[in-house]
């Protein structure tokens, strides 16, 4: 029986997608499930799974072809797969490597970062597979699944290849931008030409948080099964922040503000295709363990390409970290419809003034742009020492104060 490979229903205000990258070729066998090719949009990456088991007859659409909602890109014919070959009669690999062979890239960095057995942790996953929330809520359940062994290296990810330009003889190459490159472009341009945009700056003393890290980080790993990093802090802190200054957490709609009474919290996350920034909801609900959590997932589903369109949509404030590239001051770019966006930078010792002495402090200068429209200068200046003052001394976010 033959079934087509169609494009899927794309994304509301999707036009069309780039077909990307074929995964398979003509008379390969797939089974069901199995991503057959990635559709790029100006927005996300799609992936077109096989709907049955079968053999690959025709692929119609070429890679770097535009394509739109319910194009044929393939035949597929349903049918059992190739016999089995007789290497594979050889004597079974051990049981761990069978493992690893039945984990998902992102289940497998969950298990190498924290260096689990998966063969304790129950599977739900089709044909005994581990899925992620297996491993996620495993790690919530504070159970221990550390391998008596030596502890698994983590795989290195391997780097973005570079562009292969030849030195020498005024060479240049000429280099198509990616859809999601060209939204960014457009996005950025976008948020100068429309918004009035200002930035205003601060240091804080990251003193106290890298104490209290130190101090607790290793009870924190061992209790809730991620690492505590600083993004969390800055988060909970530009939440209670907006508590204050509701003006910052608005947007404007034509002639109209609208407030919102929520905290969804984009965090601007690096990945193979250009900047993306998912959305952490309800950020004043969560615990610094659950943003931690939701931040780790981003980073690993934006790397494998995994992140769908309702995770970069709907924010009210985003978050930016460009302290983990090295900078040490920059001026960030609001991300409409928002009207704010704080800017970390990376942690330096400075001598400063404290208490009539000069002494030696980590500090980080913060930077938030924000939209002169709707925000005036009064409740950024505010808003930012709101951070501040969450950051140098954290029990304030703890007493709400």
């Amino acid at each position: 029986m033959s079934i087509e490979i169609k494009v899927p229903v794309l994304p509301e205000s999707v036009a069309d997608a780039l077909l990307a990258v074929w995964h398979v070729k003509e008379g390969d066998f797939v089974n069901e499930g199995d991503n057959l090719v990635d559709l790029e949009t100006d927005k996300v990456m799609l992936e077109v799974p096989a709907t049955v088991s079968g053999t690959i007859q025709s692929i119609k659409i070429p890679e770097g072809t535009n394509v739109t909602a319910g194009e044929l890109l393939a035949v597929l014919v349903e049918g059992e797969a190739a016999p089995v070959e007789a290497a594979k009669e050889e004597a079974p690999v051990a049981a761990a490597s069978e493992d690893a062979h039945k984990l998902s890239p992102a289940v497998k960095v969950l298990v190498e970062e924290n260096k689990l057995d998966v063969s304790v942790i129950p599977a739900t996953g089709k044909d005994g597979r581990h899925t992620k929330e297996d491993i996620l809520k495993f790690l919530e359940s504070g159970q221990s699944a550390t391998k008596a062994a030596a502890p698994v290296a983590p795989k290195a990810t391997p780097a973005a290849a570079p562009l292969n330009i030849p030195m020498g003889n005024r060479t240049e190459q000429r280099v198509p931008m990616t859809r999601l490159r060209a939204t960014i472009a457009d996005r950025l341009l976008e948020a100068k030409n429309s918004t009035a945009m200002l930035t205003t700056f601060n240091e804080v003393n990251m003193k106290n948080v890298i104490e209290l890290r130190k101090k607790y980080k290793d009870e924190f790993e061992k209790r809730h099964g991620i690492k505590l990093g600083f993004m969390s802090f800055f988060v909970k802190a530009a939440v209670e922040a907006l508590k204050k200054y509701p003006a910052v957490n608005a947007s404007i709609d034509g002639n109209d503000m609208i407030y919102h009474g929520y905290f969804d919290i984009g965090v601007a996350v690096s990945s193979p295709r250009g900047l993306v920034v998912p959305v952490i909801r309800d950020a004043d609900q969560k615990s610094l363990a659950d943003i931690e959590k939701t931040i780790m997932d981003f980073a690993i589903r934006a790397k494998e390409g995994k992140l769908g369109l309702e995770d970069m949509t709907g924010g009210t404030f985003t978050v930016t970290n460009g302290g983990v590239f090295g900078s040490m001051m920059s001026t960030p770019i609001i991300n409409p419809p928002q009207s704010g966006i704080l800017g970390m930078h990376k942690t330096y010792d400075r001598p400063i003034a404290e208490n009539g002495q000069v002494v030696i402090a980590p500090m980080m200068y913060l930077a938030h742009s924000y939209d002169h429209r709707i925000i005036d200068g009064k409740e950024a200046v505010g808003f930012l020492v709101a951070i501040k003052d969450a950051i140098e001394d954290p029990t304030r976010l703890l007493l709400d104060i």
